[in-house]
């Protein structure tokens, strides 16, 4: 029968991780040690620092090959409604320990600097991993350290709910965000002004988001006919609603106020009503995760230039529909996406996308990864009568005419050789980045040969 253990806990990674059973890597006197379980971390996103981890937990042999794991880690993470993020770790049996299966999560603050993050994880990972050495015989190279931590989650408290906690923003979280950039050299300069603003709200039942930004881009050329200059400011307010009817049941509403120089638009507005079906409880969504989506409303667009249909300005409805398929299981990871809208006075203009991306071990040492998307477009009514420039077309300022578009990446893994990874060397960690740099300049990247 397989063991299913879950811990919830917020670490808030003030240390007080360290309230929670130390882990030691130390041998038991007196007995041989037994061999060291064999780990494939399975991680893909900013904080899988594999390095990082293999240098602090050093009592496992972490593997390269899902193939020849005793047990398989996966780590994934969702956001939360303060701007920090939940992370799921499951560990998954696999030979001779097949049906093993533990689960924990851990909350991490927006305001946690990396090193703090990464010390809880690699704290709580420690744990995970102590707890199947010891459950499933390798008692000879790890042994747990005061209170029972089956029983208790990593951090030592249990989880609280709202009604439990003094806060006085009501899980209101705000961001804001400002950026420049400005490079160039003798024939050309860049300039780019950002800024956005965040507010949101997640509690069981409801889901708030407001985001709003602003950028200002200016680029400047130097041509043999001239100076080509252009200079342009966009906007965008978008809220999302989001009410929790059931267990797999979801509706709300959505609206966007923005300005789009590229696609020829000084104003547009639209406010759809939603509705979502997920057929896994959402719970699952980190691991798998099948929901439909569906959206209906008006939208009204102010143009820059009159449009190809003669329009300066019009109010047009259009819905979506929009099915997602994401899964990350042992074998590797899967996700396929259908959209297809059309607006509601001419079925003809519309628009249809299809993306996927699959990694996917065939056999051990070997796998396969893919992804790929491809449109149907027929729905462009914004496109300026007055067409494209040459240099509007050269740096994509402007939005064109077009049937389809598509992409596709192709590549494989092959792995054979030591399947151990435990060993890290640090020395010359700077000297990748020194190679690339020379390679670039003497591709003539940089300009800086003599």
């Amino acid at each position: 029968m397989p063991l299913s253990h879950k811990c919830s806990g917020i670490l808030g990674f003030l240390w007080v991780a360290l309230i929670a059973a130390p882990i030691s890597a130390q041998q038991v006197e007196g007995e041989a040690p037994d061999p060291r379980p064999n780990v494939f971390f399975d991680c893909d996103g900013r904080d899988c620092n594999s390095e990082y981890y293999r240098t602090e937990i050093t009592w496992v042999n972490w593997v390269r090959d899902r193939g020849v794991a005793d047990v398989h880690v996966i780590m994934t993470s969702v956001t939360t409604g303060s701007g920090g993020r939940e992370y799921q770790i499951e560990l998954i049996g696999s030979r001779d320990y097949d049906g093993y299966e533990d689960t924990t999560l851990l909350q991490a603050f927006s305001t946690d600097t990396d090193r703090e993050r990464l010390d809880a994880l690699t704290h709580t990972l420690g744990i995970s991993i102590a707890r199947f050495a010891n459950e499933s015989g390798f008692r000879g190279i790890v042994t747990l350290q005061g209170s029972d931590v089956t029983d208790r989650d990593p951090g030592g408290s249990r989880l609280v709910s709202q009604e439990e906690v003094d806060d006085p923003w009501n899980l209101w979280f705000f961001r804001f965000n400002g950026s420049s950039n400005l490079d160039g050299e003798q024939t050309r300069s860049s300039l780019r002004l950002n800024s956005s603003l965040s507010a949101s709200r997640v509690s069981p039942t409801w889901k708030l988001n407001f985001f709003g930004y602003t950028n200002l881009n200016r680029v400047e050329f130097e041509l043999e006919d001239g100076t080509f200059t252009d200079q342009r400011t966009d906007w965008n307010f978008s809220q999302m609603i989001t009410y929790a009817l059931t267990e797999h049941w979801s509706i709300g509403a959505l609206s966007q106020a923005s300005r789009s120089t590229r696609s020829n638009m000084n104003f547009r507005a639209e406010l759809t009503p939603a509705i979502e079906y997920s057929f896994f409880p959402y719970d699952e969504a980190t691991r798998r995760s099948l929901t439909v989506f569906y959206n209906i409303g008006p939208a009204y667009r102010d143009y820059i230039e009159e449009t190809v249909f003669g329009k300066l300005e019009e109010t047009k409805w259009e819905h979506s529909l929009e099915i997602e398929l994401s899964q990350r299981q042992p074998w590797g990871d899967a996700g396929i996406t259908v959209r297809a809208s059309h607006y509601l006075h001419d079925i003809d203009r519309h628009n249809v996308s299809l993306r996927g991306d699959v990694d996917f071990r065939i056999v051990r040492g070997f796998s396969v990864n893919a992804r790929g998307d491809i449109g149907w477009v027929d729905d462009q009514i914004y496109l300026s009568a007055g067409g494209v420039t040459d240099e509007e077309a050269l740096l994509r300022l402007r939005t064109r005419a077009t049937d389809f578009n598509y992409g596709l990446t192709v590549g494989f893994t092959v792995l054979f050789g030591s399947i151990y990874n435990n060993i890290v060397n640090n020395r010359f960690r700077g000297a990748g980045g020194a190679a690339a740099m020379a390679a670039y300049r003497m591709g003539g990247g940089g300009g800086g040969g003599r």
